[in-house]
């Protein structure tokens, strides 16, 4: 089983815990945002967490839900106990005094979600409630005014994201459609492999049906390549291979019917050769029967031959010894 890493030493902060009072400063940082105690907490009454503003097209919302849905549907890599959370268009905030970033899909490892989700500090993503930045950041070009190879990517990496993704449907900053950032030190570097080690994940391009919509997707993937699955594909891969299961039986059904129907043709096959037996047994027995009758009617016959060759010889002496008497 592959162990789970934990981010980069430059990603991480000091555990140990702070005792003397914290500015707002020392929390715009983003080197301190882990180290903060509960109790240190600032004060959040004036972030503003949601705006209520529906600004995604319909592709990017469709692809930041196909990030999301994947991961929870089919996805807990080598550890079937792990823990994640993954989210799509949540405010990520690194200090109290700089404005949100909001990936369209973020996912970060070893973190459970609030059972409080509607308390203000837990309805975004803030990285002193949490205590660490996420692994991944995926962000999906919809115009030339996000700023995603430029400032975005000075940002997420400033806050130690290990993975910064970007993907351009359209192609509208450059001919190439997928951008993969490794955070090495303090900056991206530009990575050409869709193998995510850290997250034990890998992205790529697949082109098919999501929902009502055929088109090139931004998909997760597994060490060899295969998609992680969404919920109907789930389904329907199980549906498949339960149809499957089904036709195997059917077919073992139909092999052990053809069995049954050879046998009960053996069986009668040796019955009709049983009954030819019998019938030549009886016809045997019936001529020997027959042989035996005909030697009795010739032991009859020459018994009755003697008795009357002995009748004639007594009538023959009978005569002579009446010649005899006559002279």
């Amino acid at each position: 089983m592959t162990t789970l890493l934990s981010p980069k030493p430059e990603s991480t902060l000091p555990t140990q815990s702070v005792t003397a009072p914290v500015s707002q400063d020392q929390v715009d940082s983003a080197t301190n945002y882990s180290a903060l105690a509960p109790q240190d907490w600032p004060n959040i009454d004036h972030l503003v967490t949601e705006d209520d503003t529906p600004v995604d097209n319909i592709f990017s919302e469709k692809q930041q839900r196909l990030l999301v849905e994947s991961l929870y549907t089919s996805w807990r890599g080598a550890d079937p106990k792990r823990q994640f959370l993954a989210l799509a268009n949540v405010g990520l905030f690194c200090g109290i005094n700089q404005p949100p970033l909001v990936p369209d899909a973020l996912l970060s490892l070893e973190v459970k979600l609030f059972e409080d989700i509607w308390t203000k500090a837990h309805r975004s993503y803030l990285l002193w409630e949490y205590g660490k930045p996420p692994e991944v950041v995926i962000e999906i070009v919809s115009n030339r005014k996000g700023h995603e190879l430029d400032s975005k990517l000075h940002d997420y990496a400033r806050i130690g994201v290990a993975y910064y993704i970007v993907y351009d449907p359209e192609k509208q900053l450059s001919e190439k459609l997928l951008y993969l950032y490794e955070r090495r030190h303090i900056s991206y570097v530009e990575i050409s492999g869709p193998w995510l080690p850290e997250v034990e994940l890998g992205l790529t391009l697949w082109h098919g049906q999501y929902e009502d919509r055929e088109d090139t997707w931004l998909r997760w993937c597994d060490p060899q390549g295969n998609l992680i699955l969404t919920g109907a594909e789930r389904a329907e891969q199980e549906r498949q291979h339960a149809e499957q299961e089904y036709q195997r039986a059917e077919q073992e059904h139909q092999r052990a019917d053809q069995e049954s129907q050879r046998a009960e043709q053996e069986h009668q096959r040796a019955e009709q050769e049983r009954q030819r037996a019998e019938q030549e047994r009886q016809r045997a027995e019936q001529e020997r029967q027959r042989a035996e009758q005909a030697s009795q009617d010739k032991e009859q016959a020459l018994l009755q031959l003697e008795q009357e060759r002995q009748r004639v010889a007594q009538l023959l002496a009978q005569l002579q010894a009446l010649e005899s008497n006559n002279k």
